[in-house]
């Protein structure tokens, strides 16, 4: 199985129609203007002349310090691997699990997390 190392494309479409602030990423898709087909990935930030042909990424540590800054003194988010599987809770201090999400890998499980954290508008 390859490994992930950031949001995919369709992640990170959604994460912008979500408004997730698109400086909290840090990775870049960056296309080939003619098909729009990825070309490669970047870690750095994208200079001006260049986002049309690009889509920002986020890292699984980008992914996660965006978690663990919602509501820092009220929610923890918690990731562990199990069983070949990859468990994300996002916990209320003194209250448990808020929500818990489980995936092959830990991007998707905090991609996952995010979705979940906005349909209870918790962002």
């Amino acid at each position: 199985m390859k490994t992930k190392i950031c949001t995919d494309v369709e992640q990170s479409n959604k994460f912008i129609e979500l408004g997730i602030d698109v400086n909290t990423a840090d990775m870049c898709y960056h296309f080939i203007e003619i098909n729009k087909t990825p070309l490669c990935i970047r870690w750095e930030k994208v200079h001006d002349d260049e986002k049309d042909n690009s889509l920002p990424a986020w890292s699984l540590a980008a992914l996660f310090k965006y978690l663990s800054e919602i509501k820092p003194q009220e929610y923890t988010p918690t990731l562990f691997p199990t069983e070949g599987k990859w468990v994300l809770h996002f916990v209320e201090y003194g209250q448990g699990i808020v929500c818990a999400v489980t995936c092959d890998n830990p991007i998707d499980a905090c991609y996952k997390m995010i979705l979940k954290l906005h349909e209870l508008n918790l962002l």
